[in-house]
């Protein structure tokens, strides 16, 4: 009779086990949905003590697995208020791109960006220079088709502006719209200088619906950190 009890008794307490491993399992998935484990840490305890009620007196289970058991539940809450809390972060991040961007719209931005809008037959770019360069310069249009080829000297520096007036080689006059330009250089031992672009407009609208929030400058979509500097327009004030 001793060993039937014996024999029976662990297969109470595995099942007793099991039903633990799935409530945590279920608190786990619950809190997902926005609960919280704590608000179950009661009934855990219950089937912890459950378990002693019913293990098996001639082969107790060992105390340091309910040890385990509650270090491991408090790790699972404690994780859960952290990514809480780094989603609070993210949307207060969030919020203060939005209200970053806000602020540019009406004003005249420096971006990173290869395509330009040519207005009254004017185009400007304006280059990145790292050495003093021999800079060969293409112009494309919209389509793809390329209208301009140059070279040209420029001296080091970061804002090198580089003004096209729409004319191709053979003399077209091309039409006012979106260009964009390649640039490459050498610098005077001849070795390769890479030549970044950027573009100077005003941003007129922001897309609050993308992260992080797009600027639209010269119908062209810019992320905030492709912005290098703003512009301050020059006002005059009457006496």
């Amino acid at each position: 009779m001793t060993t039937t009890n014996a024999a029976t008794a662990p297969t109470v307490v595995s099942g007793t086990t099991d039903v633990a491993k799935s409530s945590s399992s279920t608190s786990s998935l619950s809190s997902s949905t926005g609960a919280t484990l704590a608000g179950n840490f009661q009934t855990f305890l219950t089937l912890l003590t459950t378990q002693l009620q019913n293990q098996n007196p001639l082969d107790p289970l060992d105390t340091n697995q309910f040890t385990q058991q509650l270090v491991q539940f408090a790790g699972v809450e404690q994780q859960l208020k952290t990514n809480d809390s780094l989603s609070q972060l993210v949307t207060l991040q969030q919020t203060t791109q939005a209200t970053q961007a806000l602020g540019f719209v009406g004003k005249t931005a420096l971006v990173d960006g290869t395509t330009a809008t040519m207005t009254k037959s004017t185009a400007t770019w304006h280059l990145n220079v790292p050495t003093d360069s021999t800079v060969d310069i293409t112009v494309a249009n919209s389509t793809g088709q390329t209208v301009f080829t140059g070279k040209y000297t420029a001296g080091a520096g970061t804002d090198v502006p580089f003004t096209w007036n729409g004319q191709g080689n053979d003399g077209t006059q091309w039409p006012d719209g979106k260009y964009t330009i390649s640039a490459t250089g050498k610098d005077v031992a001849g070795n390769n200088v890479g030549i970044a672009a950027q573009v100077q407009g005003v941003v007129s609208s922001v897309d609050l619906t993308q992260s992080p929030p797009l600027l639209s400058i010269d119908g062209q979509s810019y992320m905030l950190s492709q912005v290098k500097s703003i512009i301050a327009t020059s006002s005059s004030t009457g006496n």
